[in-house]
């Protein structure tokens, strides 16, 4: 006699609609934490490329060994509906890991690193742990979905869905949670959306009722826990730094900290410190006076970077320069210039002078499509580290340069450390040689930095011995502004490759062991 089997039971229209929203939700969560991973490495140890890598690459692989453990954790079996019961509450369960500790684990990186933990070595298994609990999740609603609708059908759906909510994820994070709230609070809003999905399909499923409190319990537990990770992550913050930080903001282009310890300011822009109050005028005066002087023709200057107003500050120094176009990328940055009472009075509130014009926006994509020339280009990115500010040292990007750059016009870059980096000095100078332009580098000694570089760029050689200082300084004298070209014998140029948009070698030659060595 044939056994009977029951039937599952029947899914209505709204439940295969929530199981479906499920899975955009559940792709949504999953590549949003993915890119929060990947932010969060890059900020702490500055290899984007590879933060990246390990947080996407980790994640994926490890959703694939979930997928596989799936057929284990919830077999098939001869009764259908022992098995779709069996699905739901499986399900559940992965849900109810996956919110909260999609808010600690983040939480819980940072301060490993914090404590000069194995930063690598916690990525990894945060994403192993992360990407195998995600990679359970479609499998799962696939088999539920495939019982009342065919597995044709299932698939169709199930990915259909997974694809937009994964797009949805990627502009969630980056668009919306990163510059609203910041970096951790985000991990919390994110492990809010699968506790939120619980309580939904306990209100849709009867037999997963008594999983409700749990999800309404998740939910305010972890919006209660948003706002305290600023506290958590802001006090592990502070041990990174030696002076008390006065003002921090998360943008969506970066982690801006300042900080101040008696007469000593100090700006960070992702962790790398940008300048101290105490001989940032060193910097400043190398990068700006050098160029303006090297041209008797200086009424207009294009600042590039340079949000903190400080190079703007000795632009403005030279009274022949009738405007100043300055680009960067945050608003952010310049806002803070503009406002903070201690960066306003460094950069003497050099945005206030009528001679100087902001736009917010991508040297990289604004510059070319500008129409005036100038006669000063000074370039103030910040350090090559990452291929999205490498692209800014590129030879692609310098041909873009030269229309706006008049025909006796100078262009000056900053050019990382030629004592710390050597090859990465040597690469600029190499690359602004191979657009046709006579290069003159130079370094000076910033005490916060050591030993700098900086590369200055004509169509016709620079007479060093011509050069004129007219303005006041602290730093920089005639007689030096004259010898800043005598490279010492240690720091050898060439035997480099050119820095192309396509091959971004500087970042390799940036990374140099020698910073590990010192710092």
């Amino acid at each position: 006699m044939q056994q009977f089997n029951p039937l599952p039971f029947t899914l209505k229209r709204h439940q295969q609609y929530t199981l479906l929203a499920a899975t955009a939700v559940s792709s949504s969560c999953g590549l949003a934490i993915e890119l929060l991973l990947g932010t969060l490495t890059s900020y702490l140890v500055g290899n984007q490329a590879l933060s990246y890598g390990v947080a996407v690459g980790g994640f994926l692989a490890a959703m694939g060994i979930g997928s596989y453990l799936s057929r284990f954790i919830v077999p098939t079996t001869a009764n259908p509906h022992t098995e779709q019961m069996s699905l739901l509450s499986t399900f559940i369960k992965i849900e109810l890991w996956i919110a909260p500790l999609s808010a600690l684990l983040p939480l819980a990186l940072f301060a490993l690193f914090v404590v000069n933990g194995p930063v690598w070595i916690g990525l990894t298994l945060v994403t192993l742990i992360l990407g195998t609990l995600a990679g359970l999740e479609v499998p799962v609603l696939t088999r539920l979905l495939e019982q009342q609708t065919g597995v044709r059908d299932a698939l169709s759906g199930v990915l259909a869905l997974d694809y937009l909510g994964a797009l949805a994820g990627s502009l969630l994070l980056p668009v919306i949670l990163l510059p609203t709230i910041g970096l951790f609070p985000s991990a919390a809003v994110v492990g809010i959306f699968p506790a939120a999905m619980v309580v939904i399909l306990s209100y849709n499923f009867p037999s997963l009722r008594q999983w409700k409190r749990w999800g309404i319990a998740l939910c305010l537990g972890l919006c209660t826990f948003a706002p305290f990770t600023v506290a958590v992550s802001n006090r592990l913050e502070n041990n990174l730094y030696r002076a008390p930080i006065i003002s921090r903001i998360q943008t969506q282009y970066q982690r801006i900290v300042l900080t101040r310890q008696a007469k000593d300011l100090r700006l960070y822009l992702d962790g790398d410190l940008q300048f101290s109050s105490l001989d940032e005028y060193r910097y400043h005066e190398a990068l700006v006076h050098p160029a303006i002087s090297a041209n008797n023709n200086r009424e207009q200057v294009l600042l590039m970077g340079a949000g903190d107003g400080l190079a703007l500050r000795e632009v403005l120094k030279w009274k022949e320069v009738k405007r100043v176009v300055l680009i960067d990328l945050d608003p952010a940055i310049v806002k803070l210039a503009q406002q903070h009472p201690f960066l306003a009075n460094a950069n003497v509130n050099a945005f206030q002078d009528p001679r100087v014009e902001v736009k917010h926006a991508d040297a990289f994509v604004t510059v070319p499509s500008l129409t005036d020339t100038f006669d000063v280009i000074v370039a103030d990115f910040p350090d090559p580290d990452r291929d999205i500010i490498a692209k800014l040292y590129a030879q692609g990007f310098y041909q873009r340069l030269l229309p706006r750059l008049a025909l006796d016009g100078i262009f000056v870059t900053q050019a990382s450390s030629p004592f710390f980096a050597p090859k990465a000095f040597a690469c600029i100078v190499t690359t602004l040689d191979s657009v046709g332009l006579s290069v003159h580098p130079y370094t000076v000694d910033v005490p916060s930095f050591g030993p700098w570089g900086f590369v200055l760029a004509a169509r016709t050689p620079i007479q060093p011995e011509t050069l004129n200082l007219q303005v006041p300084t602290k730093f920089l004298t005639p007689a030096l502004l004259q010898h800043l070209f005598d490279l010492p014998k240690d720091i050898v140029l060439g035997n480099v490759k050119v820095n192309r948009l396509g091959d971004p070698v500087l970042v390799r030659y940036q990374t140099d062991a020698h910073w590990k060595t010192y710092y």
